[in-house]
């Protein structure tokens, strides 16, 4: 029997300003990627997601960021590595004082948006991230895509790397996400979702968007909370996986 973790990007608001159903989310996935206030979140807001996720047992991981608040962290940017390893830090360690308080802890990391998807080549900005986890807790797991930088370099610094798959983003023929500008970045069909879920979870395969058939190894799968019909997507796709004998388990 497999096993896979479902993750989830949640806490991102800011202010009276919510965008992830949290409470929802946080009874269907096993590990939650908590906004740490450069894309999204403030304080209150880590504070309420890490007791909600204490009290359901979920896994705490820190999703670190640029500072972009404005854009959400999707857009490019050039963070000098001294700066970009201390700003990792200091969102991990923000995120920790709150997990801590809950009685749980931070337990991974996971770059956002376009940090996340810089790392997959970027090797200077991978490795900063690297030495801000290594800044913060010399222990703790990474999270990102298979064959990144990011991931060979956490292995290189000692760190855990677990590999992330995406059931809801487009591929292209060398397993990397197709950027969200272009069309069909994102997919939209519930059922095809839940489909490529099961997929992953059992044959870690995947098709991209040529058509191919790919290879996507996986520990974690990422359900994004920000689109419409999140929560009974992901539902579904929990339900659907433990239905063809997949446990659905946390990674850390």
């Amino acid at each position: 029997m497999s096993a896979i973790d479902l993750n989830a990007d949640l806490g991102e608001g800011f202010g009276r300003w919510r965008l992830t159903d949290d409470e929802q989310l946080l009874s269907v996935v096993t590990s939650a990627n908590v906004a740490c206030g450069f894309h999204a979140g403030d304080a209150v807001t880590m504070r309420r997601v890490c007791e909600l996720a204490a009290e359901r047992r979920v896994t705490i991981g820190a999703q670190v960021s640029y500072r972009d608040l404005a854009g959400f962290g999707r857009r490019a940017m050039d963070v000098p590595p001294a700066e970009l390893a201390a700003e990792v830090a200091y969102q991990i360690g923000a995120l920790e004082v709150f997990a801590r308080a809950a009685g749980s802890r931070v337990a991974y990391v996971k770059p956002h948006g376009a940090l996340y998807n810089r790392v997959v080549h970027d090797e200077r900005q991978a490795r900063a991230v690297i030495d801000g986890v290594l800044l913060a807790d010399a222990t703790l797991p990474v999270l990102g895509l298979p064959g990144s930088r990011l991931l060979e370099l956490a292995a290189r610094a000692g760190l855990p790397a677990v590999t992330e798959a995406f059931a809801d983003r487009a591929y292209t023929e060398e397993g990397t996400l197709v950027p969200r500008g272009e069309d069909g970045a994102v997919l939209t069909d519930p059922e095809a979702v839940v489909e490529r879920s099961v997929s992953l979870a059992r044959s870690g395969t995947v098709t991209a968007r040529s058509g191919r058939p790919i290879e996507v190894r996986a520990r974690s799968l990422c359900l994004h909370g920000d689109t419409p019909g999140a929560v009974e997507l992901a539902r579904r796709v929990r339900a659907r996986l433990e239905s063809a004998g997949v446990r659905v388990e946390a990674f850390a």
